[in-house]
């Protein structure tokens, strides 16, 4: 395993050596009656732009911002707060709220913006996100990227806290030991930010690197109820993943908590799939290995069709 030192000092190697830092642009959009903080760096003519959709279901787009900043130097990228989270206005019933409304807002957002294509990367939650988004708008998205999605069914959702408190060190894991799985039925906020920042150093493969990045604070009652709902009734996508037309890069790192085989099998759903997987690295490969990831996605992105 790469030390914590040396881990570090690549990524900031590697920050160093890209040009100046890109800027990203704030703005307001009116999707379904919500107004939603939508974030853009400038267009880039003749490439098709990039929306980003983050994970976390609580949290909003600085989980992906400015991490996929150097993706901006060859494509415009869109990132955006989800119904209810970070600055976006929320649902009149949060309660009522469910992940697929925020596969829908994808296409209308899209049409919202006045783009007639674009490609859409989503990391974890995102990544569910993003393919129900890409079932549903097969014309409007060219091609799709999972950075460490989640599976194409709940069944990994049953194991993931006992693998990160086997990974974490002693004191890592008090608070949580204190919050049993079955808590995160109730749509408490406050339950599933304490939750989401206890789980967080165990999504990198080198622990120490994680005190390199600040935990996410963040509590949202739409989000909350989206991910209580998830743990209540679960859920099943492999109908849907196998509908997808866009080529698709399902990228995973090997040592991420969510393991390797879900990869394989998204990619084995979806039709027009591409399986990379990246040694020595977890859940945050843009931070982890940011050679390597942000080489495979823009390969990726910018090869000609087929």
């Amino acid at each position: 395993m790469v030390s914590a030192a040396s881990s570090r000092e690549r990524y900031l190697a590697y920050r160093r050596s890209l040009p100046g830092a890109v800027r990203a642009t704030r703005q307001t959009v009116t999707v379904d009656g919500l107004a939603f903080a939508v974030w853009t760096t400038p267009p880039v003519e003749g490439a098709v732009p990039l929306l980003c959709i983050n994970g976390g279901l609580i949290h909003g787009h600085q989980l992906l911002w400015p991490a996929l900043s150097p993706l901006a130097r060859r494509r415009q990228l869109v990132l955006y707060d989800q119904r209810g989270r970070g600055d976006s206005e929320g649902p009149p019933n949060p309660a009522a709220a469910r992940i697929e409304h925020d596969a829908d807002d994808v296409p209308a957002l899209r049409v919202a913006l006045g783009l007639s294509r674009w490609d859409v990367l989503g990391h974890s939650w995102g990544g569910g996100v993003a393919a129900l988004a890409a079932e549903r708008d097969r014309r409007g998205i060219r091609r799709l990227v999972l950075v460490d999605a989640v599976g194409p069914d709940s069944s990994w959702m049953s194991t993931i806290r006992d693998t990160a408190l086997a990974r974490l060190p002693a004191a890592q894991r008090v608070v949580l030991e204190r919050l049993d799985a079955r808590m995160l039925r109730d749509a408490d906020p406050a339950i599933h930010s304490a939750y989401s920042r206890a789980l967080y150093p165990a999504w990198f493969s080198d622990p120490d690197l994680a005190q390199a990045f600040a935990p996410p604070r963040s509590e949202s009652e739409t989000g909350s109820s989206v991910a209580s709902r998830l743990h209540r009734e679960g859920y099943d996508w492999r109908r849907c993943l196998g509908a997808i037309e866009a080529r698709t890069l399902v990228l995973h790192g090997e040592r991420d908590l969510l393991s390797p085989a879900i990869a394989h099998e998204l990619s084995a759903l979806v039709s027009q799939a591409r399986l990379e997987l990246i040694p020595g690295c977890g859940h945050m490969p843009f931070w982890e290995q940011p050679e390597t990831f942000f080489e495979i996605v823009d390969s990726f992105l910018s090869a000609l069709a087929p």
